[in-house]
């Protein structure tokens, strides 16, 4: 019971913009405000679009990022996040699945790549 009282406190927060700790009396931090405003003149929006549509879509995002951490947390090893868990999540979303499968084999290639560099400039 207390625990559905804690997410449902917790979305309302989400709503209506309200941050914790900052103390910006009613107005939550913009993390990825920056970021969004480059995306989304990327595909094709304004490069200086409406900031009430950069805060809808990091709400969005926010939102997203916090339910997939929350599910995957509940998944697998108890209380902690894994690869293999957001993979689980996803693998039913044919475009997502593959664009993490792509990351992660980049990742690796990058990996790879940089203990070679090491390797060949510090030598062992």
């Amino acid at each position: 019971m207390a625990e559905e009282e804690d997410e449902a406190g917790f979305d309302d927060d989400l709503d209506d913009g309200a941050g914790g700790a900052d103390g910006n009396h009613g107005k939550r931090k913009r993390l990825f405000s920056k970021e969004l405003r480059c995306m989304m003149y990327g595909f094709g929006d304004d490069q200086n679009p409406y900031t009430e549509s950069v805060d809808i879509l990091e709400d969005l995002v926010i939102e997203f990022v916090t339910e997939m951490t929350h599910k995957a947390m509940s998944i697998g090893r108890q209380g902690r996040v894994q690869v293999e868990d957001i993979v689980f999540l996803i693998r039913k979303d044919p475009r997502k699945f593959a664009r993490v499968k792509d990351l992660l084999t980049m990742n690796e290639e990058l990996k790879r790549a940089r203990k070679a560099f090491d390797e060949a400039n510090y030598g062992s």
